[in-house]
């Protein structure tokens, strides 16, 4: 069961890496030099977080940033930072993977696919929905989608995702129609949705008439109107649709006169 062991203060020399419980994603040089700068100027304020295999050894499992700033202090200030801060855990190995996936995407600037592996490798250990939700403070709907749709997104899908240019919203919308596509079409009505993203977005039309805009004009102006069901219809279209049919809108003009075109 993974748990917090303790705070300890160890040599940093002890600190080495797993190769299973590596960074999420490739180390940033501005990052590091940020750290390293700080870490100089007013010390390691928080803790990195190291699992203790057997007693004395330490892997890290979270602050690769962070170690890196200080392994770079130490080659250029020997005997600075001999020993270090840090949180020891304990658990399984799939807990610490899970662990380290969890603590390089709970980022301020974490993107919903940072968790893609992280969810992926806890399904893929065994851990049910339920847990890999408490285990992330996620809620278990929002657990469940990514195990639906993140193992079989488009790559381009998914890149359009990383880069913020969709929201999980719209990559979902894709993904479901591809999934719901008819047999041999799954192809095409990816293609068709990846197309439909490629044209520029203008500004949405305007609705042709608002209900408050009716009621304001119709009490300004009182008048009587002899209308036919059909001519209600076509009201009822307008008022609701942004993109109202033509005919309709021809209707409400004929029917409802100054109604429409103040």
């Amino acid at each position: 069961m993974l748990a917090t062991k303790r705070f300890d203060y160890v040599p940093f020399d002890q600190v080495h890496l797993h190769p299973s419980v590596a960074n999420h994603r490739p180390l940033q040089e501005a990052k590091v030099a940020h750290y390293a700068e700080d870490i100089l100027a007013n010390g390691l304020l928080e803790p990195i977080v190291v699992w203790e295999r057997n007693p004395g050894e330490f892997f890290l499992v979270g602050g690769f940033h962070r170690h890196a700033a200080i392994r770079r202090i130490r080659s250029r200030n020997p005997g600075y930072f001999d020993r270090v801060d840090v949180r020891v855990i304990q658990g399984d190995l799939d807990e610490i993977q899970a662990l380290n996936l969890k603590l390089n995407a709970d980022r301020l600037d974490a993107r919903i696919t940072d968790y893609f592996d992280a969810i992926l490798f806890m399904s893929n250990a065994n851990w049910e929905p339920g847990r890999i939700a408490r285990f992330l403070d996620k809620s278990e709907a929002w657990v469940e989608d990514i195990l639906r749709y993140a193992p079989g997104m488009d790559p381009r899908v998914r890149r359009r995702l990383e880069q913020g240019q969709i929201s999980w919203a719209k990559a979902k919308a894709i993904c479901r129609a591809v999934l719901s596509a008819p047999p041999g079409e799954e192809r095409a009505v990816l293609e068709a949705r990846l197309a439909s993203l490629e044209k520029p977005e203008g500004r949405s039309a305007p609705r042709p008439l608002t209900f408050r805009t009716a009621a304001k004009r119709l009490k300004a102006r009182p008048a009587r109107f002899d209308v036919s069901g059909d001519d209600l219809l076509a009201l009822l279209e307008v008022l609701r649709a942004r993109n109202a049919a033509p005919d309709a809108l021809e209707r409400v003009r004929q029917a409802f006169p100054g109604l429409l075109d103040a």
